[in-house]
C-alpha cells in the first residue's frame, strides 16, 4: 500500500537520506576545501581530464549555470585549469592540475568509506535491489521531465 503521507513520501524520505548522505561527507572532506558537488565535478575530470565544460555537465548531472559555477570555484582553487577548446573558441578544455589529481584520490576513498558506513545496515541483496530502484526512478523521472518540456 502506498502512503502519501509526508513522512512516508519518496521524496521526503530521498531528500532526508541525500542531506545527511551530504553532510556526513562534507564533515569528512572538510580539510579539502571542497564541498560534495565540486567533488563529483573533480571525479569526473580525474576520469576524463581534457573534456569541455558541457560534457562534464553532463557527466556530472548538473546544469550549465551550475557547472559553470563549479568549475569557477574549482579553478580559484587550483584544482583545475581552463583552455581554449580546439575546435570551438566558445567553448574551452578542462583538465585537472596536480592538487586536483592529490584531492580527488584522496577523496574518493572517503566516499567509499561514507557510503560503506551508511550502507552497512542492508544486506548485500537489499543495496542492489536499491541502486536498482533508485535508478529505476531516476530515469522515469528523467522521461517526465521530458514529456513535460515537450508540452
Amino acid at each position: 500500500m502506498r502512503h502519501h503521507e509526508l513522512d512516508h513520501s519518496i521524496g521526503f524520505l530521498l531528500g532526508i537520506a541525500e542531506r545527511r548522505l551530504i553532510q556526513l561527507f562534507t564533515m569528512r572532506m572538510k580539510q579539502y576545501d571542497l564541498f560534495p558537488e565540486q567533488w563529483a565535478v573533480l571525479h569526473r575530470i580525474r576520469q576524463k581530464d581534457g573534456m569541455i565544460q558541457k560534457e562534464i555537465g553532463e557527466k556530472s548531472q548538473k546544469d550549465k549555470p551550475t557547472t559553470t559555477r563549479i568549475l569557477d570555484a574549482l579553478e580559484a582553487k587550483g584544482f583545475i585549469t581552463k583552455k581554449p577548446g580546439l575546435n570551438d573558441r566558445r567553448s574551452f578544455q578542462v583538465y585537472i592540475t596536480d592538487s586536483g589529481i592529490e584531492a580527488a584520490d584522496a577523496i574518493r576513498p572517503i566516499e567509499q568509506k561514507v557510503i560503506s558506513d551508511v550502507t552497512n545496515v542492508l544486506s548485500d541483496f537489499e543495496y542492489e535491489q536499491l541502486a536498482a530502484m533508485l535508478t529505476k526512478l531516476g530515469k522515469n523521472a528523467a522521461e517526465w521531465i521530458e514529456k513535460e518540456k515537450e508540452q
